[in-house]
């Protein structure tokens, strides 16, 4: 298995004109998106989520990785083929790619985002240029609170994937969570940890509800 893997984060809004087509037409505008997707999945992650009452802005999310780029984009090539997709937006999407981090020892996960708890927390983030003129030492001793933060929530996971070079964001960080009071409760905590004063930008953030895809379609 590689060491690195790209993972994709692709959110969809439907236009509401869909919603008033024959019966007949948007099931069979779902069974093309669900073939695309379930071609991807023989031998690749992927997963869904729904953002259907969590965010106005979309509806649905996948989650979709592959060591190979080349993989992503044929994917969502024939995904936007598909019918459900001609009547979709892409209003965020955020492209990055696992490796190990340089403030933990712990070796990087080869896939995120594999636990079936409910919730997953996902938004883009940067750090300010200040942080990166600091010195390796001193960056780790920050980062050290940071981390220790995190173990008092042990019923979260939390993923960071990179993204420089590859988009616009830094990271895409992402939070599985079965309870999203404990979620809200880390990010208060987080606020006031010293590495939070070099954040430059850490929205939009999403709150996504883990499902089956054909779940997450028929919401």
């Amino acid at each position: 298995m590689a060491d690195r893997t790209f993972a994709k984060f692709t959110f969809f809004k439907l236009d509401p004109a869909w919603h008033r087509r024959d019966a007949g037409q948007r099931a069979e505008d779902k069974r093309e998106f669900l073939a695309a997707c379930e071609d991807f999945a023989q031998d690749r992650s992927l997963r869904a989520y729904s953002t259907v009452g969590t965010r106005g802005d979309t509806d649905l999310m996948l989650l979709s990785q592959s060591p190979v780029l080349d993989d992503l984009h044929t994917f969502h090539v024939v995904l936007a083929q598909s019918g459900l997709a001609r009547w979709a937006t892409v209003p965020h999407s955020y492209l990055a790619m696992t490796k190990r981090s340089p403030y933990s020892e712990s070796d990087a996960r080869a896939e995120i985002c594999t636990s079936d708890r409910r919730y997953l927390f996902v938004y883009p983030f940067w750090k300010r240029r200040e942080w990166y003129r600091k010195d390796e030492a001193e960056r780790q001793r920050i980062m050290a609170e940071h981390i220790e933060i995190g173990r008092r929530y042990p019923e979260i996971t939390i993923n960071t994937a990179y993204s420089f070079g590859l988009d616009d964001q830094e990271f895409v960080v992402s939070f599985e969570a079965d309870d999203a009071s404990e979620f809200l409760d880390l990010v208060q905590e987080l606020r006031s940890s010293e590495s939070s004063a070099y954040t430059l930008r850490d929205t939009p953030i999403f709150t996504c509800v883990a499902m089956s895809l054909p779940r997450a379609l028929d919401a």
